[in-house]
């Protein structure tokens, strides 16, 4: 039979209510009382029914992390480091996918089944008024990794992504580049506009106007096929800027599959510092968002929201780097 509540009271020679006290966050107990309350715990094997204590406390621990990112290898690091992060914190995380969710109310409702406590939103792609429907409706929500002006009441952390654009620019050009071409994420993602934003800006100060071609996905698939297409309708572009590693792997792979040579015949510069990046065949030059503190800053944020809801939603950017590896020629 499972051990429960009553036969850690009796162990412990105390109330029902002081076990229960001991195990629920933030209630009262006296230090003698709780060290007699866990001795008694461990002695028998108890643990506490989360489930049942929510019914008492009126919160699951419960946090819904969507996304819409799941082909994208790079938001599985992500995922990674959030559910570390999110169980460190003492809250449960929920995955949910939304790859092919286009109903914000729908998820909603999909959320409220499991009485989720808050949201965070880890996606740069999913509709901004996702976001504003979770928030709406109640719920502390954190948007990370994408951002829209449209949604200024909720909390938000991610890397200026225009920002990045400009590094992007800055760093072909250190190189000597001055045909350059930019080849982004779906075009409606608000991540891809900033990052196009931010390149342009930067190289219409020098008087150069870069080539523009769009990825259907952040995937190794569209990425290879953009690119395809890109040395057909632009072969005089000497270096492109991808929209994230994914894509510059995939247009990688269809540059020398035309028997262009990396970074001799062209140059690629990506965006996240996945670990793929990194791999001896790869080593892909990028620029670095910093993913640990990013997610980091998230769950505080997610946290604050759940304790403490008249908090004012927060925007927090955090810079980005380059790091270089071997796919742009040398500095000049």
């Amino acid at each position: 039979m499972p051990i429960t509540l009553q036969d850690v009271a009796a162990r412990a020679g105390v109330s029902k209510s002081a076990v229960s006290r001991t195990f629920t966050p933030g209630a009262s107990v006296s230090a003698k009382t709780r060290a007699k309350v866990e001795a008694a715990a461990q002695e028998l094997g108890y643990y506490p029914n989360v489930l049942a204590s929510s019914l008492t406390t009126g919160r699951t621990t419960l946090v819904g992390l969507i996304s819409n990112n799941f082909t994208n290898p790079y938001f599985l690091e992500i995922f990674d480091h959030f559910t570390r992060a999110l169980q460190k914190a003492a809250l449960r995380p929920l995955l949910i996918n939304l790859s092919a969710e286009e109903d914000a109310a729908k998820s909603l409702a999909m959320l409220r089944q499991y009485n989720v406590d808050g949201v965070i939103v880890a996606s740069s792609t999913l509709p901004p008024g996702f976001a504003k429907v979770f928030h709406d409706a109640g719920l502390p929500v954190v948007h990370a990794f994408g951002w829209s002006s449209d949604t200024p009441q909720t909390a938000r952390v991610s890397i200026d992504n225009r920002e990045a654009g400009h590094l992007a620019a800055l760093t072909l050009m250190e190189r000597g580049y001055r045909r350059v071409g930019f080849l982004g994420g779906p075009q409606s993602a608000s991540t891809t506009s900033d990052r196009l934003t931010g390149f342009q800006a930067e190289l219409t100060t020098h008087g150069i106007a870069p080539e523009v071609q769009f990825a259907a996905a952040y995937s190794y698939e569209a990425g290879r096929v953009a690119m395809s297409r890109a040395l057909a309708t632009a072969p005089e572009v000497e270096a492109w800027f991808c929209g994230d590693d994914v894509i510059a792997i995939g247009a990688m792979d269809a540059a020398r599959a035309a028997g262009r040579s990396i970074p001799d015949d062209l140059g690629l510069i990506g965006l996240n510092d996945m670990e793929m990046a990194g791999w001896d065949r790869i080593s892909l030059t990028t620029i670095r968002q910093p993913v640990r503190q990013i997610v980091a800053t998230s769950v505080d944020l997610i946290r604050q929201g759940i304790e403490t809801p008249s908090t004012p939603p927060q925007m927090v950017l955090l810079p980005c780097t380059l790091v270089e590896r071997k796919t742009l020629r040398a500095r000049l």
